[in-house]
């Protein structure tokens, strides 16, 4: 009897342990998660220029009115609208009948002086030996000498008629005077066009030049005086005036991929904009370019630096300033606010906020918080953003 109930004693106190056992296991709970990878790089130091960046107007290096310089009815027009024409190209012909006719007349009176010439210059031969001879008086003489001198000018005077005349019937012909692209005809043949001074010649047609072609923008006075102080400092003594480069894109292209060099700069200020004019002038040898189109340009503003640059995306934003996470020493993440600079390709200068050493999260910043623990790979290692990632080569020779 005591032995059958010692033993239903013995089980339930080895239940309850069991059952304390198994409820202490599920109080423990599985373990923690890892800290989560990210990519890290430290920063990439490069050689910068600043630049400011201006919206300015393409414009014509020559455009040239071609105006009518005699008057006639216009027989032809020799290109089509637009076209590209070169310098001495034939562009109207204008009636040159009447021309010719004063041409014919004026070479038959130079014809006519110069007989007369000839004989005034026999006589006066003539006169000489008689004078000599005391046959021929001193006033005799005298007439002889002057007639001729007449005749002299009188043929003078009929050779600039000749050239003149030329120049009448050369003008029936007007030519391009620069090699560009022409605009549409003003005039159509038939109609009597007149000629004379620009503000009553009739205008004929336009040719504007395209190759090379010049960008006009205005800078402010701000940036004059700082383009002056570097040009005066000999630190960039380009920055002021010509032969300064340039970069251009126009306003469906994303990089500035146009080269060209500052070609003028105005010598005032416009008091009433406070602004100073210049000029850029570029290469345009498929015609890309157009006068009146628009184009933004790049103009270096300080000398050649060494500066700090991360990737583009690397970079957050908090309201009104930017910032990055950085790895530390014990593997937690932190946040720096950084002072940004001009972009260069797709890195960003930062000019405030970081140091060569710090590590920066620049793949994997949605997992990343301040104050929290991470696995910080290197850039271009295994799981790290692979060798193609921005900056992985550099970093490897670093490494290295």
């Amino acid at each position: 009897m005591t032995l059958s109930r010692t033993f239903p004693a013995m089980r339930s106190v080895v239940a309850t342990a069991l059952l304390l056992a198994l409820a202490a296991c599920g109080d423990s709970g599985p373990p923690p998660p890892p800290p989560p990878p990210v990519t890290v790089a430290k920063p990439v130091a490069l050689a910068v220029v600043d630049r400011d960046e201006y919206v300015g107007r393409f414009l014509a290096v020559d455009m040239v009115e071609v105006r009518a310089r005699v008057a006639g009815y216009l027989e032809k027009v020799h290109f089509k609208d637009g076209q590209i024409v070169n310098a001495g190209d034939v562009l109207f012909t204008i009636d040159p009948r009447p021309f010719q006719n004063t041409l014919d007349q004026a070479r038959s009176t130079l014809a006519q002086a110069r007989a007369n010439l000839d004989f005034a210059t026999a006589d006066l031969a003539r006169a000489e030996q008689l004078l000599r001879d005391k046959t021929m008086s001193e006033q005799q003489f005298q007439q002889r000498t002057q007639s001729k001198r007449v005749t002299e000018a009188t043929v003078q005077a009929s050779e600039a008629a000749v050239r003149q005349a030329q120049l009448d019937l050369e003008f029936t012909q007007p030519k391009a005077p620069v090699t560009g692209r022409i605009g549409d005809r003003r005039v159509s043949p038939g109609n009597l066009v007149v000629g004379g001074s620009a503000g009553t010649a009739t205008l004929l047609a336009t040719i504007v030049s395209i190759d090379p072609i010049r960008l006009e923008f205005s800078a402010d006075e701000q940036a004059f005086l700082r383009y002056a102080r570097l040009a005066g400092d000999g630190k960039n003594p380009d920055s002021r005036g010509a032969k300064a480069s340039v970069d251009l894109k126009l306003l469906d292209e994303n990089d500035f991929v146009h080269k060209g060099t500052i070609d003028f700069v105005d010598n005032v200020i416009d008091q009433s904009s406070g602004t100073i004019r210049a000029r850029a002038l570029f290469a345009n040898p498929d015609g890309l370019f157009t006068p009146g189109m628009f184009g933004r340009v790049r103009v270096p503003a300080s000398p050649p630096y060494q500066a700090l640059t991360v990737p583009e995306t690397a970079i957050g934003t908090e309201q009104v300033r930017k910032f990055v996470y950085v790895v530390g020493p014990d593997d937690m993440v932190q946040q720096k606010y950084i002072t940004l600079g001009p972009l260069q390709g797709d890195r960003r200068v930062i000019k405030e906020g970081l140091t060569p050493d710090d590590r920066v999260i620049v793949n994997g910043i949605m997992r990343a918080r301040p104050g929290i623990k991470v696995t910080p790979v290197p850039e271009g290692a295994p799981g790290g953003g692979g060798a193609g990632a921005p900056g992985a080569a550099k970093q490897k020779q670093k490494q290295k």
